[in-house]
């Protein structure tokens, strides 16, 4: 079968409309998006601003936000972070996106996002709060995979928590391979 390119119309120097495969970069500039802490890229898109706040462990959060945030090749990895929120992902562009997910009781699963069901991927998917997280893009056809996130109550750097590998491995030693590939040393400043 072959890749399913996303098109966009491009003007070349002669004043002719052409389709152009969507690179990253064109997302990047599109969307506005910036680096992400974890790794990738991201833009908050949404704040339920018309909505009363929600109290989360004694402080004020929206009661949902959403993101749009990309790996590309050149990032390809979303580092292993855990969220005190629920978080439903869905996908949008792009090649499939692996997910590990690290449960409390030390579970470890893994999950596929992408455009094609029939191969098992998803299209969306929710992680429960207090799941350790971590995404690698898996395909290169592209060079990138756009996702958004939706969040309630509303995301909050002070409710998540960046993985560092010696902490996680004190942890989880049983999972060492994905821990190692998907964390960092230390935790980057915010």
């Amino acid at each position: 079968m072959a890749a399913l390119l996303t098109m966009a119309t491009v003007v070349t120097s002669s004043g002719m409309a052409e389709e152009a495969p969507i690179d990253a970069q064109t997302l990047i500039e599109s969307l506005d998006l910036k680096g992400h802490v974890e790794g990738g890229f991201y833009r908050r898109t949404y704040e339920a601003t018309n909505q009363p706040r929600v109290d989360s462990d004694g402080a004020e959060r929206f009661s949902m936000t959403s993101i749009y945030y990309l790996l590309t090749a050149e990032g390809p990895i979303g580092h292993f972070h855990q969220n005190r929120s629920d978080i439903v992902h869905y996908f949008h562009l792009g090649d499939p996106i692996e997910y590990v997910l690290i449960h409390p009781d030390g579970e470890m699963e893994t999950r596929v996002m992408g455009a094609d069901p029939r191969k098992g991927q998803l299209l969306q998917m929710t992680v429960p709060g207090g799941v350790w997280k971590a995404s690698r893009l898996t395909g290169v056809e592209q060079g990138y995979g756009l996702i958004s996130e939706a969040v309630s109550p509303g995301f909050d750097y002070g409710d998540m928590t960046l993985g560092v590998t010696a902490e996680l491995l004190a942890t989880y030693p049983q999972h060492r391979s994905y821990i190692e590939a998907l964390s960092r040393e230390s935790a980057p400043k915010r």
